[in-house]
Parts: structure tokens; sequence; C-alpha cells
């Protein structure tokens, strides 16, 4: 592994109804961000919200000598949409993203930069005493040992979004079409250096967690569907066990009826219930994991956009301070 040259920096903030804590989060980072050796630039995605983020995000946008840039997306399409449109005009050759609610510290942004520095492909983060709920907590343990074990790649945390990721991996998951994607994983995908360092975790202090019940699920499922077709033989070697079992079963309740009579089991009615509840649930979940695929094989037929960029703002080329030449190349061309 040999040391990657830095020469400019990116930082990807999703944003969404973060009001409240946007001014304490833009002075936190851009105070990590000015310990840096290299320029840098902060790009902060709002993903459609509804309070007065975007005007804070386009206040702090054109502030002479901003680093900030400012994408507004026309809608909330997700958090891992809106980094994915943060990669799309972020031209670090290291780029680092950050979730807004100011849980995992931007004091870390450094010491990211240095790892990847090192040679790293990816450096992931493990939260340390997390503060979440148990209900949030457990469930991402379950989805952690399950990645860990689809994926082969030994990480320990990929519900933590402070994460590093060198140029090359950026371009690689930009050039995946998918729909459903959930950038940890694909990110690994294309790795070949990976290590994780601990970060320390804060309680949320300003609004409420944008994750509710049924988008854990919904996140649930695009894990499950997005990284491997394992459930599938899964179901498959479930569904053999199942009818070698129920073959076995009729074959008992057979010789049990002729050995003991019908009264012993009542006349056999409960059993064939319970037997028939217990295959028509195995079909049930074995229908719903098939359209589930369906359902991700026809959005990617479809291959609609993941976003939609309404607007884009930025301090005035001539005064951002974070220009180097492959920036303001970069820029020229955004304007022209």
């Amino acid at each position: 592994m040999k040391p990657y040259p830095v020469n400019l920096v990116s930082v990807i903030i999703p944003v969404y109804n973060e009001e409240a804590s946007l001014a304490e989060l833009l002075m936190r980072t851009e105070t990590a961000c000015s310990q840096l050796p290299q320029p840098y630039e902060i790009i902060l995605v709002d993903d459609g919200s509804r309070d007065r983020s975007p005007a804070l995000l386009k206040e702090a946008a054109l502030a002479p000598g901003s680093h900030v840039v400012a994408v507004m997306l026309n809608r909330n399409y997700g958090q891992h949409a809106a980094i994915l449109a943060g990669f799309e005009h972020a031209q670090g050759d290291v780029v680092i993203t950050l979730d807004a609610d100011l849980q995992n510290p931007p004091e870390e942004i450094p010491r990211l930069a240095r790892q990847a520095a090192l040679g790293y492909d990816v450096v992931g983060t493990v939260r340390e005493r997390r503060q979440d709920s148990a209900w949030r907590r457990w469930p991402s343990r379950v989805i952690n040992w399950a990645v860990k074990r689809s994926t082969g790649v030994a990480m320990n945390d990929y519900g933590c979004m402070l994460r590093a990721y060198r140029r090359h991996i950026v371009d690689a998951m930009l050039a995946c079409r998918e729909r459903s994607t959930f950038i940890p994983i694909l990110a690994n995908s294309f790795s070949r250096h990976t290590c994780e360092i601990n970060v320390a975790h804060a309680e949320r202090e300003h609004g409420e967690s944008k994750y509710s019940p049924m988008r854990l699920i919904n996140l649930m499922f695009d894990l499950i569907t997005c990284m491997t077709t394992t459930p599938l033989r899964l179901l498959s070697i479930a569904g053999a066990a199942l009818a070698s079992a129920g073959f076995l079963f009729a074959v008992l309740l057979m010789i049990m009826r002729l050995a003991l009579g019908a009264a012993w089991a009542g006349n056999g009615m409960f059993v064939l219930f319970a037997v028939l509840f217990m295959f028509s649930g195995v079909q049930l979940l074995g229908m719903g994991l098939l359209g589930e695929y369906l359902g991700r094989t026809y959005n990617d037929v479809r291959a609609r956009p993941r976003f939609f960029i309404e607007s884009i703002h930025r301090a005035p080329l001539g005064n951002a301070s974070t220009a180097t030449p492959r920036l303001i190349a970069h820029r020229s061309a955004l304007e022209s």
C-alpha cells in the first residue's frame, strides 16, 4: 500500500430539515477543514428540505470567499441519493461524507483525510458509546453482521456515514447506474484496502431523526436486495427443507393415525391447519422477496434519474480560496 497524494479534499453533507443545526454544523466543519494542509470544499446537498435550510445554504454558499457549495435537489430522494448528487460535483482526491445532525463530530475530518492519504481506499468509522436508542442499535448490529457475512469485508459499522473515499472509488460508484444504492457497501465492493477508526458519538441536540420505522424497514429491504442474491438461495434451501419436513410429517401423521386412531389429534383438523399456515407463510415470504427483486429490476429498466438537481450555488470563482487548477477547470466548465 503506497501513500496517496491529496491535493484537494471534498466534504459532502446531505441536509434535510436541519435548520436548527446548520449554523453550528457550518462553523464546526469550517473549523475542522481549516486544519487540513490541503485546499478543501464543503458540498451541502439539500434533499428537498421544507424549512429554512435551502435559504441558509444559499446564503452560506454565496458569501465572499466561501468554501461552501450548495446543491439543491427538487424534492426528497433520500440520504444516499443526496450523497451521490454530492459525489457528482466533488472534485477532491479524497471525498469525506458526514451527516448533518452533528452526532458524528466534524472534528474527525482531518484524521480521516490523513488515513486516506496513507493509501486506504475506504476509511470507515465505528461509533463509540453510541447514543441512539436500543431499537436503533440492535437492528443495526444485525444488519452489520449480515453485511459482513454477505460481502466478506470486515467492517463493523456500516450505518455510520462519517467515511472517507479515494477518488477512484467515487468514480467507480458514479459509474454504477442501479437505482437502489447503499453507499458503504457499494464502495467496499470496489476497494482493496480498507480500515476503520473509532470516533465519538453524541446525542442529537436539534430536531428528530429523519429515519422513521417505515424508512428503516425500507432501508433494510434495500440492503438485502442491493448487495446480494443470497436471500433467494436461502429461500430455495428453506423451501426444500420445509418440503422434506412436510413429507416426513405427513408420513408420521399416517402412522400415528393408523396406530392410535383419529381421536388423538382432533381428527387431524388442527394439524392440517397448522401445516397449511406454515406453507402459506413460506410462500408469501418467497413471493415478497421475489417481488422486491422484480421491483428493483423494473426501476433499473426504466432508468429514471436517481435525483434531479434544481440549482447549484457557490461563491464567485475569483473569491473562492479553495481554487486549485483542477477545481478552476471544473467550475469554468460548469459555468460555460
